[in-house]
């Protein structure tokens, strides 16, 4: 970027490899990449008609300082898939990333993201959540414990932690916690958490929007009060059924659903203004 402070940031929320609506947004946003920023929420690739342009486009727009991005589960699990320990999703059109012959380059690129990050003093960035026991602070350090793994120089380091990450235990955290169960709890509660309890405890099998009924002692982690006062807003993707419509003062919704049929949303960090791309997924 020619200007060290940017015009515009802009956080958009899950992509999903949903390339003419991302096209479409850039262009609603009057997005100029030689003033402005684009920050993902994760999920840059899955479902979409076009998962190996949009990953290439972010790549490129990260090299000018115009993109940042944070990781999501979808991406993570490609990573997996790269490496031999996942399975291509059936409904994931990810396949054209991983015949690429810029593939090692593109995902080596990926790999180096992290789980977490702060778009201005006020907001932090972060896929799925934080839950309510830990500050943004103490997510940021334990984000930093994963991304050491998973972008370690070692590429043995991500084997191990590739091999080890799903699951869901332990649904739980402990500070305690150490090797796996730590770094997989830290990767749950960060990709892929929608609901816990009021001290963290994470449930992975709810999917719908607020109206349906939910298991006993279950809330959606937002809506739990934090065990340490607030110091950051909390931007997140992840959950699509919200279509965006949690928008409150410490939380923003940015999961508009593009590859459902909803839109693709982007959050202006000056000002909290949002706007979303006139179409949903070309995927056909």
């Amino acid at each position: 970027m020619n200007n060290t402070t940017p015009r515009n940031v802009w956080v958009i929320g899950d992509v999903q490899g949903c390339w003419s609506a991302l096209q479409q947004l850039k262009t609603r946003l009057d997005f100029d990449e030689t003033q402005d920023q684009l920050w993902f929420a994760g999920d840059l690739v899955a479902r979409g008609e076009d998962s190996l342009s949009v990953l290439r486009e972010v790549k490129r727009l990260h090299a000018l300082g115009a993109a940042q991005t944070v990781l999501g589960n979808h991406d993570l699990n490609l990573l997996a898939v790269w490496r031999g320990f996942g399975r291509l999703k059936t409904k994931d059109n990810t396949a054209p990333i991983l015949q690429a012959a810029d593939c090692d380059e593109l995902l080596n690129w990926l790999r180096q993201q992290p789980l977490l990050h702060f778009p201005s003093e006020q907001t932090v960035l972060v896929h799925a959540g934080i839950p309510p026991q830990w500050s943004a602070g103490q997510a940021a350090s334990r984000a930093t414990e994963v991304q050491d793994v998973i972008g370690a120089g070692d590429i043995a380091l991500l084997d191990r932690y590739l091999d080890g990450m799903y699951g869901a235990e332990p649904t739980e955290w402990k500070d305690s916690l150490s090797g796996m169960d730590r770094l997989r709890y830290i990767t749950n509660a960060l990709t892929r958490m929608r609901l816990c309890t009021a001290t963290g405890q994470l449930e992975f099998q709810f999917k719908d929007d607020l109206s349906a009924p939910m298991p006993l002692g279950y809330a959606p982690w937002f809506s739990w009060e934090p065990a340490q006062p607030a110091t950051h807003k909390i931007l997140f993707g992840h959950w699509a059924s919200l279509q965006g419509k949690i928008q409150r003062p410490a939380v923003s919704a940015l999961d508009g659903g593009c590859v459902w049929g909803g839109s693709l949303m982007a959050y202006r960090v000056s000002d909290g203004q949002i706007l979303a791309s006139g179409q949903g997924c070309a995927k056909g």
